[in-house]
């Protein structure tokens, strides 16, 4: 399961909190056992215009190889900082925008609906399941998965939500990055491929342009 306190991948919320979390507000360092019941106040620091320097999304995304029409899912899309570039990038397809947290799915519902993003569907998971709707060409997670619990479990199940030769992409910090979660409660790359293997993925690819965090990218092992 995944904690119901939260994170995501994005900028120093405070510069000192420690944090715990879920796929809910993932994208955000510093915010490990908060709450994020007010989307508003988040947004101004998972999509504040400077996070684009380190975190690089349009870089993220054109390394996945998206065509116009695939289907993707951003677990744990907080305010939508990833899920609303993906949906400009597959203006065919759909993104899947999928949070944990209620408000924050009414704020990516208002916020589709703002910049007339038909295509961007968000999702009411669980932390045990993503509970999407349909099977998707691509599951990426940033800043999640170092707090999702029984990872194995969590993965296997969300192997029968993607399609076949669908692939999942894990972005999450460095263990020498000044920025982050706590020390303690992040993954080195080794330990994540080791866990997704357990699962069942095979690593396709792994790269190193980001300078605050791990990108791997995983498929279903062949059987």
């Amino acid at each position: 399961m995944l904690r119901k306190a939260f994170f995501t991948a994005a900028l120093t919320v405070c510069g000192c909190i420690a944090v715990v979390a879920a796929p809910a507000v993932a994208q955000s360092p510093h915010t490990h056992q908060h709450s994020f019941g007010d989307a508003e106040k988040w947004a101004q620091y998972f999509d504040d215009p400077n996070r684009d320097a380190w975190q690089k999304p349009h870089e993220v995304i054109e390394a996945l190889g998206l065509k116009p029409d695939a289907d993707v899912a951003d677990i744990g899309a907080g305010t939508g900082y990833f899920s609303t570039r993906l949906a400009h990038m597959v203006p065919k397809g759909r993104v899947y925008a999928v949070d944990t947290e209620p408000d924050m799915v009414k704020y990516l519902t208002e916020r589709a609906k703002r910049a007339g993003l038909k295509n961007l569907i968000p999702v009411k998971a669980t932390p045990s399941d993503s509970l999407l709707p349909r099977k998707v060409d691509v599951a990426i997670m940033v800043d999640v998965y170092h707090h999702i619990d029984n990872r194995t479990d969590y993965f296997r199940k969300l192997a029968g939500s993607l399609k076949p030769g669908g692939r999942v992409a894990i972005v999450d910090f460095r263990m020498d990055s000044p920025e982050g979660p706590p020390k303690e409660v992040r993954m080195p790359p080794d330990r994540i491929k080791a866990e997704m293997k357990s699962a069942g993925y095979d690593l396709v690819k792994e790269y190193d342009f980001l300078p605050k965090q791990h990108f791997l990218v995983f498929s279903r092992a062949a059987r």
